[in-house]
């Protein structure tokens, strides 16, 4: 019998899971997938935990509901792999053998990697909203804050959902408009990129957004270290930017079992054909999700897109045949800009967001590049998507790969 191995029980690894349970021969194959952890968490839902929208019950369900019957499941931390060998090592001392392996590890954020970070106002006056615990710190904060400066920074990319932090600074200017002390608070975005976003066009219209909610922009920002007694942070040319409360975005980081593995990028990230999501170095090794170190988004609709292109190579290469599928860079995410309203970018690697109607041409209902309620619907109604089709390997009436269909030049 042939053995399958899925390592992470998260969004990308569910879906590869899920997808390929209903495909594989029982009879000849074993699939197995190991997570340490037994919840499951919707990441983008953490977004909205700050500001009293989504509490810690709307965003977490236990992973074994999304499991499919007649797999074998192992509850551990995982010691790390001997692709030499096609074997994982869990940190127990138990041995899983494999003849396919599909790394679905994600990625995490790591702010012991910038000086002062993790120091004294860690969860007292520096926030982060990438974890359950972070937002939930931040939500208890913010009930009883009355104002100061504000500062959202972004360490270094990549990142889990790039557009997350824009969202945060436009849902706080919603929040604290609501609560009448918008004029007390000084918001200001900080980032080492050159604009807003890491899409040029994209990046000007979204800038344009923060101007006109009055929200600071700082870009070529490169921290280096945060002053704990001070209160600021610093960057490695030393300008400093005050602050009362600091939400960070962390160094972002994949897997320690990967380091461990010796099978990584500096980030823990890894090598990955950008177009096949095979490993760059074994034929039998598939990588998804923010685990890669594609020159992709790191985020739900990425991964998605992958599960696609994926399910289709991994067929071949059991088949022995050649992997046709191309995966494309495919992203679309819609952005939350406050006060019941929302973006919508679609884009690929070499296709920047265009503006038109998604994803029926000229009828949408979701305008790219445009802000409105219909935007922000979308974004609700993907939670109740996520949990009831993603997850389960369901097929959407969305293309994998983007589609020009609908935008303008």
């Amino acid at each position: 019998m042939k053995k399958l191995v899925i390592l992470g029980a998260g969004t990308a690894g569910t879906m590869m899971l899920n997808k390929l349970h209903g495909e594989l021969d029982r009879n000849e194959w074993q699939i197995t997938i190991v997570d340490q952890h037994e919840t499951h968490y919707y990441q983008p839902g953490f977004l909205f935990i700050p500001f009293g929208i989504y509490s810690k019950k709307d965003v977490i369900k236990p992973k074994r509901d999304f499991f499919p019957s007649g797999i074998n499941v192992i509850t551990s931390e995982i010691e790390k792999i001997e692709p030499e060998s096609n074997r994982v090592l869990l940190n127990n001392n138990s041995v899983i053998s494999y003849d396919y392996l599909i790394i679905a590890t994600g990625a995490k954020i790591a702010p012991e990697q910038t000086e002062g970070m993790k120091d004294k106002l860690w969860q007292k006056s520096i926030y982060d909203f990438y974890t359950i615990e972070g937002a939930c710190a931040l939500a208890n904060y913010f009930k009883h804050w009355e104002g100061g400066k504000l500062v959202i920074n972004i360490t270094e990319m990549p990142i889990k959902c790039p557009v997350a932090p824009l969202e945060f600074a436009f849902l706080a200017d919603s929040y604290f408009t609501e609560r009448g002390i918008r004029d007390k608070v000084d918001i200001h975005f900080v980032t080492p990129l050159p604009g807003a976003f890491t899409k040029p066009k994209a990046s000007a219209i979204l800038g344009d957004f923060l101007g006109k909610k009055n929200i600071n922009l700082t870009t070529d920002y490169n921290i280096a270290r945060v002053d704990n007694d001070e209160k600021k942070i610093i960057s490695w040319d030393e300008t400093e930017i005050p602050f009362d409360v600091l939400v960070t975005i962390p160094t972002n980081m994949g897997d320690d079992l990967i380091a461990r593995s010796g099978m990584g990028d500096e980030l823990n990230f890894v090598p990955t054909d950008k177009h096949t999501l095979r490993s760059e170095k074994y034929e039998n090794i598939f990588v998804i999700g923010d685990a890669t170190n594609l020159p992709s988004s790191k985020a739900g609709s990425v991964a998605h897109f992958e599960a696609d292109i994926l399910f289709e190579n991994f067929l071949s290469a059991i088949e022995g045949q050649p992997l046709q599928a191309k995966f494309d860079g495919h992203a679309n995410c819609f952005i939350e800009s406050g006060f019941g309203k929302g973006i919508l970018i679609d884009f690929n690697y070499d296709t920047e967001p265009l503006p038109g109607k998604y994803p029926l041409p000229g009828i949408g209902p979701f305008s790219l590049l445009e802000e409105t309620k219909m935007n922000h619907y979308g974004k609700v109604m993907f939670r109740w998507m996520y949990w009831n089709f993603l997850l389960k390997g369901v097929e959407l009436p969305i293309e994998s790969n983007m589609s020009m269909a609908g935008k303008r030049f």
